[in-house]
């Protein structure tokens, strides 16, 4: 269960004040997996960090019963002056998992090669994407949060990034930001939209598929 009490989230962006979450109180249902949509720039990775606790939100709060991953796919969520192994380190020292381990498992499934003894700074989009999904999907959380990161790499690396992803999701929940409906149709069976700051939400996933391609429109 993930609860918003009273979220309110505002940028300044030219001198006026941008309210991309406007008191927003909703309870998102245990169990399921959430696809996020709303147009470019309506909040959507910013209401992912402020979920994960990576960014504050003015005020309000959100309350969760279970474990939830770091926004995956957002290059903010490691040290660019360490290495990804290092990183991975620091991580696994944070959740409490095992170190040696986990390190195994994301050199193995990011394929990074030497880049990942280099440091983050030097990493391509790709790479960080690479670095911060194997990372995630080495640890169990109850709910993953994942932004747009299983269309990285080639075919093949994308095939296996969402077959680790689908064998996650038989065990937990994930809130999920995709461009592309057929993969939110994929692993996601509820939606929510974000527009003008309000959410909406959908037990229904192409009832929320609908409304998103209607504001386009």
């Amino acid at each position: 269960m993930i609860r918003f009490e009273n979220l309110t989230k505002s940028f300044w962006l030219k001198g006026e004040r941008k309210v991309v979450i406007d008191d927003l109180s909703l309870t998102l249902p245990a169990g399921k997996s959430l696809a996020l949509l709303g147009r470019n720039g309506a909040g959507k990775s910013t209401l992912l960090q402020i979920i994960a606790g990576t960014m504050r939100p003015d005020s309000g709060r959100v309350v969760s019963d279970g474990t939830i991953s770091w926004p995956v796919g957002l290059g903010t969520s490691f040290h660019g002056d360490l290495t990804g192994a290092e990183n991975v380190r620091f991580i696994a020292r944070i959740y409490g998992v095992d170190t040696a381990e986990l390190v195994r498992f994301v050199e193995n499934f990011s394929e990074l090669g030497k880049f990942y003894h280099m440091p983050v700074r030097s990493y391509s989009s790709g790479m960080r994407s690479r670095l911060t999904f194997g990372a995630s999907m080495g640890i169990r959380f109850d709910t993953y949060l994942v932004d747009e990161v299983t269309a990285v790499g080639d075919a093949a690396f994308r095939r296996k990034s969402q077959a680790v992803f689908a064998a996650r999701m038989k065990e937990a929940s994930a809130i999920m930001v995709n461009h592309a409906m057929p993969q939110l149709r994929q692993f996601c069976d509820a939606g929510m939209v974000l527009e003008n700051g309000k959410m909406q939400y959908f037990d229904d996933l192409e009832e929320a598929i609908a409304l998103h391609e209607a504001q386009l429109r």
